[in-house]
């Protein structure tokens, strides 16, 4: 077959257009269906047209999740993590019409470990000089650019994590030759407002899943455990508690 041939999409079928193509490990993907694949997942080179068919379906019964999502709390700005607390499920998007973009719905206990990494990039600022020439300044000066990016573990068939990064473009920071009338010879990036609000807000992300993923596996425990036989204090029968908590006798609470 010739590098021009006419290829066909092997999960619609439809002929895929000059640089349309993406290469599976045993065929050819067309970029409408690359597009309903789950923005976390990297691995397509490597997989069969199989395990694409798989994540197809995956993805469109991902899309009744999408529908049920009752958002009660959201964090972060571009890309925001949307919670449903009372559903114990999360999801990060951008997008503004969250139907179109369908984005992988995930439960609290899918969460395996969240981290926040801060990128630094250094540039000195030097002088010219009438002859055009650059130098340092005396103490060097400098621009920092950083980088706030996010990192969710999760455990899914598809993709092992999520990565997006807090800020829309990097936030530099430029040392100051002299402050209060001295010459300044050090820096903090925390002084900076900005800075110290990026780093809230992960912090902020990390620690709420990190604490919705424990409590849900605590529920997820004590559901497990076998219910302990008590006696009512209504009616006197011993009886195992209902999902209630009340005796299937009498109805009675068994706290009371």
């Amino acid at each position: 077959m010739g590098l021009f041939d006419k290829k066909f999409c092997d999960i619609c079928g439809e002929k895929i257009g000059l640089l349309g193509n993406r290469k599976l490990e045993d065929g050819n993907l067309c970029k409408d269906c690359a597009k309903k694949l789950s923005p976390w997942f990297s691995e397509r080179r490597h997989s069969t047209v199989s395990d694409i068919k798989q994540q197809l379906e995956y993805r469109e019964a991902n899309k009744e999740k999408v529908a049920a999502f009752h958002t009660t709390r959201t964090l972060g700005k571009n890309m925001k993590i949307l919670f449903d607390e009372d559903a114990e499920k999360f999801m990060v998007s951008s997008a503004r019409d969250l139907k179109e973009a369908n984005p992988d719905v995930l439960a609290f206990s899918d969460v395996t470990g969240c981290r926040l990494d801060i990128d630094e990039d250094r540039t000195e600022i030097m002088r010219k000089t009438p002859d055009g020439k650059e130098h340092s300044y005396i103490p060097p000066r400098y621009t920092y650019s950083y980088d706030f990016n996010i990192t969710i573990n999760v455990n899914n068939p598809y993709f092992d994590e999520i990565n997006f990064r807090l800020n829309d473009s990097s936030l530099e920071i430029d040392t100051q030759p002299v402050v209060n009338g001295k010459v300044n010879t050090s820096f903090d990036p925390a002084e900076n407002v900005d800075y110290r609000e990026y780093v809230t807000m992960g912090e902020e992300i990390k620690s709420m899943l990190l604490k919705l993923r424990q409590d849900a596996r605590d529920n997820m425990a004590a559901a497990a455990k076998p219910k302990q036989a008590v006696t009512c204090p209504s009616c006197g029968a011993t009886t195992v508690p209902d999902a209630n908590g009340c005796c299937e006798y009498c109805g009675g609470a068994l706290n009371a």
